[in-house]
């Protein structure tokens, strides 16, 4: 049966079907494997997959995401980290790495990210002479923290299709951001260094003031949502609520650069968006069911320990098998046909399913930079006009530092737990 759903998995894959009619159809192969002739289980299994109070954050967080980029957030979230550290040698560097790791906070997508910040600093760091293959691998590289800090639409999914709290995912979080963009800011130091950029002129007491005094809204709203989750106000799905009325009342008041008639363009980008998600978790949902019929997950367990019953060794498989994975799937139906795998193998070992999760998302947003199915890759390449293999050089000394950081939370779960466990409750 593992076979069966690879090959069949794969095959549509290859043959260029979406992934969500790839999955459908693999779900249909499975079905009739097992035996089972009623197509009417797997139409129940999709509506049952987009039936679910907590996903309504996803549409919710989009669709702020979009307000914020329109309403100009995302320009004042920039602005802010330049006047704090834009004037130290190859100081745009350190700007793209603290504006998204700032943006990452509102976000939660590394696409909407990458192309937020991106799109405001690759012509300046262009114009102050920074070399534009690494400039954009930097951009991209530190756009995939916006997944991993919460708000996280990723560890939704996963905590929605593992049964895992979304709250303490987003906790966990937190320490692998900060120390992924910490990893990213070192190598960036290095190859400043070795390039030899020049520092710009420090911005006066003045500029300072007036540039976070304008930047305080935009970052007062991730403060807003994790107070608001952490004490019990309300939950993350009402969270991605109040965040588009704050960015809403804040684009059209505070920063007055979002009007009416950007409205209607801002709700049809959030719905494409949102609707590619919804379909993946519906036909992710149906897989799963015969997935979970079939045994698969035993199967895959059985398999691990014939190679070794070492947990250490395990989570390395699993990791190699994950980037891997992410070279030839995009992160959410990746993360939503292996969840409901690989988490009853992590817990038959003892694993804690929060780490799990954190572990797992953090390997898939490597993934999104790793072609020839790269999401954010590709969206460096718009960005810069480069091609798919001039910006995928650059990309992977950051791509080698993300592993390392991968490879520290790991082995050092201790990292990731210790805020869930501390103030998840």
């Amino acid at each position: 049966m593992l076979v069966i759903f690879l090959v069949s998995m794969f095959f549509f894959i290859l043959m260029n079907i979406p992934i969500a009619f790839s999955l459908v159809l693999t779900s249909l192969v499975l079905m009739a494997s097992l035996g089972v002739s009623s197509p009417a289980i797997v139409s129940q299994n999709i509506v049952r997959g987009v039936d679910n109070f907590p996903l309504m954050a996803i549409p919710f967080f989009v669709l702020a995401g979009e307000i914020m980029n329109v309403g100009g957030i995302s320009k004042r979230i920039v602005n802010f980290a330049k006047v704090l550290i834009g004037h130290v040698t190859g100081g745009l560097g350190y700007v793209t790495v603290l504006a998204s790791m700032l943006f990452a906070g509102v976000s939660g997508s590394a696409i909407a990210d990458t192309t937020a910040i991106g799109s405001i600093l690759l012509p300046v760091m262009e114009e102050q002479g920074y070399e534009k293959g690494k400039s954009t691998a930097l951009i991209i590289s530190a756009g995939t923290i916006g997944p991993v800090i919460p708000p996280s639409i990723p560890m939704i999914l996963f905590g929605v299709v593992g049964g895992v709290s979304i709250v303490k995912l987003f906790l966990g979080g937190v320490v692998p951001g900060v120390l992924i963009g910490i990893a990213l800011m070192v190598g960036w130091y290095f190859h400043s260094k070795k390039m030899g950029y020049k520092r710009t002129k420090r911005a006066s007491i003045k500029q300072m003031i007036k540039d976070t005094i304008a930047a305080f809204w935009a970052i007062l709203l991730p403060v807003i949502i994790m107070g608001g989750i952490l004490g019990g106000i309300f939950t993350p799905t009402e969270a991605a609520v109040v965040a588009v009325v704050y960015a809403l009342l804040v684009g059209f008041f505070a920063y007055k650069e979002l009007k009416l008639h950007h409205i209607p363009e801002i709700f049809v980008q959030s719905a494409k968006s949102t609707s590619i998600v919804m379909l993946v978790c519906g036909a992710a949902t149906a897989a799963g069911y015969f997935i979970t019929t079939a045994q698969i997950p035993v199967l895959l367990s059985d398999a691990l320990l014939a190679v070794s019953n070492n947990v250490y060794v395990l989570m390395l498989l699993i990791n190699i098998l994950l980037l891997l994975v992410g070279c030839v799937m995009d992160l959410t139906p990746a993360l939503l046909i292996l969840a409901p795998i690989l988490l009853p193998i992590a817990t038959r070992f003892g694993l804690d399913p929060i780490y799990f999760g954190v572990v797992m998302v953090c390997n898939l947003c490597i993934g999104t930079l790793t072609p020839p199915v790269g999401t954010v890759l590709y969206v460096g390449c718009g960005l810069s006009g480069l091609s798919m293999w001039e910006l995928v050089k650059p990309t992977m000394g950051f791509i080698a530092i993300m592993v390392a950081v991968l490879l520290l939370i790991t082995y050092v779960p201790g990292l990731i737990l210790y805020l869930p466990y501390a103030f998840g409750n």
